[in-house]
């Protein structure tokens, strides 16, 4: 049992806990170069640098010989340098070979376009090489592996700690130097008080802060590094659902919400008009949201359901809701095509319930405009549906208190906060979105909102049946197509790029468009769509096609989001295997909305294997699976927007790692 810390060992302890906030040019070995280095890889203060954690180690406990490596497994060897051999075999260039020897036999490193390795070994050099090994050539070899030169404090610290911890490093800073850097500043400074109650740490069977801190750079073995990173990972993840509890209470703090009439004749109106039935998620979710409008706290709650799903009738019930409140609501769409589509969809609804409401986007004549912002400011407005138009200055409420945004990660923070001061007090905030959300990001990029579900289909939708096509196979295809069409059936075809690239062999729109119009498809109605148009011109075309007057329309990802033709049954994506899984997901979203059998192709740019992300999206119609796979794949940086995730700067938690983010 360990003894309690004198009064002055407690004081010494809470000093260097203070100090962690210490510029990190105060450390050993920290010149003027070396901070500017560090500052590079965001290290400013001793606390950043004793979280910069290794991203590998070299497990020099398991160290192999040469001789007795087992072929396809990941390996550390330790070498005597024989020979390096630089070649050039085209201009632009290089690869490096290094001749490597040890007791039994003879391995080859292989270097690509890295010319400098030349220059950091040499002859006689004893060399830690980590890496895959493979046979080639009639030697044992490994492509581009990591490497060590063995020195006196290289040496030192092996014998320090078995295993050597590889950091993330940039120039003026090498690996072996942020070692040295980080080992000092352990030493000197790495004795910190836990800043986590000891029952916790107990009961959760965590490694205390500061010997977290010194496993996880100087392991003595992968296992206590690996719980060291977990108690690490531990403590970031809690201190950002910290950050998220406090920054919602901050935008809620002093202010009343205004309490809701829930169960109306507007909304029981709008229940009886509705055509079917509500599903047992779709009454679930109108209930929390309801009851979050009646509640005396302010909501802010996101519905999240996957393509085709009923979102929308949800959230109808919500406006339905204010106007018996007799206040108003907005309801915000990221593109005019779709905040016309909500109207078209809700507007009827609303109609048949005696509530008045209104469309405003980017397009609207200014003289109707006008008038709807004057009816807007009376009151007279109840639901005003629209873009980004809706933040400006001529758009005023009477008692603005829901407000409705969808796809909520489409908009930016300084937009939403934009839209909520157009309310004299806090207004409640339902937030939808189409991208299935992991649980983890649930909980981290959505964590300051209650969540409410919806997956369930409504009845007589039929599962997407989706296929992968190599290009050769192309033809075959068309002949599916044709058939579909002269059935009365529409399609969409999806190319990444606008115009073409000489330099990409990717398909543009306005290639395919070209082409398939003058010749497999020149007795259809074909016609393109991609950002680079007027919206005018863009909304002439959705609308075009949404009435049928279009057979085939060729078009970017501008219709990834809210496009609701019951009529399209195809879907064709031109290299699939260049789009991530939750894109591809969404994209297929677009058909399969009506009662008829809906089919999306996915053609791969080449005739190589398929790939992962579209073995997925083949097998399977789960959005909430499939943005699991695209977490792992991808990571939610590219999944959710680099500001989304970005905001998070997270260092050593995976908020992929479902469990850890729900402890």
């Amino acid at each position: 049992m360990e003894s309690r810390p004198s009064i002055g060992e407690a004081a010494d302890r809470i000093q260097k806990t203070c100090s962690l906030g210490d510029e990190v040019s105060c450390l050993r070995y920290v010149t003027e170069n070396r901070a500017e280095a560090l500052g590079r890889l965001g290290i400013s203060r001793v606390s950043d640098l004793l979280v910069h954690v290794p991203h590998r180690y070299l497990d020099f406990s398991s160290e192999t010989s040469i001789a007795y490596t087992t072929i396809g497994t990941d390996v550390t060897i330790r070498a005597k340098v024989e020979k390096i051999t630089v070649k050039h075999p085209r201009p632009r260039m290089s690869i490096v070979e290094v001749e490597a020897v040890d007791a039994t036999g003879v391995m080859t490193a292989v270097f690509f376009r890295q010319p400098w390795v030349a220059q950091q070994l040499h002859e006689g050099d004893e060399v830690a090489f980590s890496g895959t090994m493979t046979f080639a050539y009639g030697f044992h070899q490994m492509k581009a592996p990591f490497f060590e030169v063995i020195t006196t404090e290289s040496e030192k610290m092996k014998s320090h700690a078995k295993i050597l911890p590889v950091h993330p490093a940039t120039e003026g800073i090498s690996p072996a130097w942020m070692r040295r850097i980080i080992s000092a500043a352990l030493a000197d400074q790495g004795d910190v008080l836990d800043w986590l109650p000891a029952r916790l740490v107990a009961s959760r069977g965590f490694m205390t802060f500061a010997r977290a801190l010194r496993e996880v750079h100087f392991p003595s073995s992968m296992a206590a590094a690996e719980k060291a990173r977990r108690r690490l990972a531990y403590d970031e993840l809690l201190c950002l659902q910290m950050a998220l509890l406090a920054r919602r209470t901050f935008e809620c703090r002093g202010d009343t919400p205004f309490v809701h009439t829930i169960d109306g004749p507007k909304k029981r109106a709008l229940l009886a008009a509705l055509p079917f039935e509500l599903t047992e998620e779709q009454r679930a979710a109108a209930h929390d949201i309801l009851h979050d409008m009646a509640a005396p706290e302010i909501m802010n709650r996101l519905l999240l359901g996957d393509v085709g799903t009923g979102k929308t009738v949800v959230a109808a019930l919500a406006l339905a809701a204010v106007a018996d409140s007799g206040t108003q609501a907005a309801m915000m769409a990221p593109t005019s095509v779709l905040a016309k589509q909500y109207a078209e969809k809700i507007g009827p609804l609303l109609t048949a319930a005696d509530i008045p409401w209104a469309l405003v986007t980017g397009s609207t004549p200014a003289a109707e405009r006008t008038g709807i912002e004057n009816r807007l400011a009376t009151g007279a407005i109840s639901v005003i549906f629209g873009t980004s138009a809706l933040l400006s200055e001529g758009i005023n409420f009477r008692q603005l208190t829901l407000i409705v945004i969808d796809e909520q990660h489409r908009f930016g923070v300084k937009q939403r906060q934009e839209l909520l001061v157009k309310s004299s007090r806090m207004p409640h905030l339902l937030a939808m979105t189409a991208t299935p959300i992991p649980r983890s990001l649930q909980l981290t990029v959505f964590g300051e909102l209650d969540i409410s579900t919806i997956d369930e289909l409504p009845s007589g939708r039929k599962p997407i049946k989706t296929q992968i096509w190599a290009p050769t196979n192309i033809e075959n295809l068309y002949d599916s197509v044709e058939i579909e069409v002269s059935k009365g059936r529409q399609v969409y075809i999806i190319c990444s790029l606008i115009d073409d690239n000489p330099d990409n062999d990717t398909k543009s729109v306005e290639i395919e468009y070209r082409k398939l119009r003058s010749t497999i498809f020149n007795h259809r109605r074909v016609a393109m769509l991609h950002g680079k148009m007027k919206p005018d011109e863009k909304d002439k075309i959705m609308n075009d096609f949404s009435v049928h007057k279009i057979d085939i329309l060729i078009s970017t990802t501008v219709v990834e989001v809210g496009v609701n033709i019951p009529n399209a049954t195809i879907m064709i994506i031109e290299n699939a295997d260049k789009f991530g899984l939750s894109q591809l997901h969404q994209l297929r979203g677009r058909v399969g909305r009506g009662e008829d059998q809906s089919y999306c192709h996915l053609i791969m740019s080449d005739h190589s294997k398929p790939s992962q992300r579209l073995r997925e999206i083949e097998k399977s119609n789960d959005g909430f699976y499939l943005a699991e796979v695209d977490l792992k794949l991808r990571g939610p940086g590219e999944i959710y927007g680099k500001s989304q995730h970005g905001a998070l700067d997270l260092r050593i938690a995976s908020i992929g790692d479902t469990k850890m983010v729900e402890r």
